[in-house]
């Protein structure tokens, strides 16, 4: 068995190196029997679903029982209904747990990765084995880990289709605990892209600046007063973006900094991921779906 014997399998079937890899060696170096065997293990298959747009799933949120650490992570399948699969569901829960204990924080990092429950398997061959036993292409896709000095707030919502991590300057207590995870389901609600107006990049703020200037001048404003509208834009736009000055869900009337200001907890930061944003769906028209299926026939 030679590096180009697994090249030439990976290219064939699309199966990772370690399954193509273990193959040959389980086929003594036969190629053709190689791609038999990943056929059989539905591992060819597999790797052909995986050019699949994967953009329905889970996003899942877990912390330590001391919630001084935890993890937001999305797994990404085709479909709702394979979302809300049982198997599919395991496989998240089984990631997050693998993701817990491991200390890499790249996602192609973990997938060539030792999984925790099995040394002959990396975490990208455990996908692939789902992929064949569920019949859809699932991707790991992101994930990240936050530690506290205070204590995590998580909470997810519609069963997976948004998680919110929150790490929480405070004591751990029940009512900071309510406060917090208040704050968790206005972030994941109203998706602030800033927790406070300090955070904003002065590119973001320029570009603004910009267009508002444009728009008061198209419509005729007399320049003497085109700064201090602008200003008043660029405050407005303060609301809209930071966690802090956005209107708090539960009471429009104040802000979500008024709705902290008299608690004992503060924001240190937070993270919120919601399934599949920012990828590219191709819409196809149901009919034109049905006669292409057809015409496979």
């Amino acid at each position: 068995m030679s590096m180009k014997d697994i090249k030439e399998l990976r290219e064939r079937t699309g199966a990772g190196v370690l399954d193509c890899k273990k193959a040959l060696t389980k086929k003594d170096g036969d190629l053709e029997k190689a791609v038999e065997y990943l056929r059989e293990k539905g591992i060819a298959d597999a790797a052909k679903k995986a050019g699949r747009v994967a953009a329905q799933g889970k996003v899942n949120v877990v912390t330590t029982d001391d919630k001084k650490k935890g993890l937001i992570t999305e797994v990404n399948c085709e479909t709702d209904f394979v979302a809300k699969n049982d198997s599919f569901k395991q496989l998240v829960k089984s990631i997050s747990i693998h993701l817990m204990a491991t200390d890499k924080d790249d996602v192609d990092e973990v997938l060539s990765e030792e999984w925790y429950e099995d040394e002959n398997k990396d975490v990208n061959t455990i996908i692939k084995e789902a992929i064949a036993n569920i019949g859809e292409n699932i991707n790991l896709r992101r994930f990240q880990k936050l530690n506290s000095d205070g204590f995590l707030q998580e909470y997810i919502h519609l069963g997976g289709k948004i998680g919110v991590l929150v790490d929480i300057d405070g004591e751990l207590n029940a009512e900071n605990q309510k406060v917090a995870k208040n704050v968790a389901m206005h972030i994941a609600a109203s998706n602030p892209d800033f927790l406070a107006r300090e955070d904003v990049d002065e590119e973001t703020i320029a570009k603004e600046k910009k267009i508002y200037k444009e728009q008061m001048i198209n419509e005729g404003k007399p320049e003497h007063i085109i700064d201090q509208i602008v200003k008043g834009k660029i405050d407005k736009y303060y609301t809209q973006i930071c966690l802090l000055e956005q209107a708090y869900v539960k009471d429009t009337d104040i802000s979500v900094g008024d709705y902290l200001d008299n608690k004992d907890i503060d924001i240190n930061k937070y993270v919120r991921y919601e399934i599949g944003e920012g990828i590219e769906v191709e819409k196809e028209d149901f009919a034109e779906e049905v006669m292409s299926e057809m015409n496979k026939e």
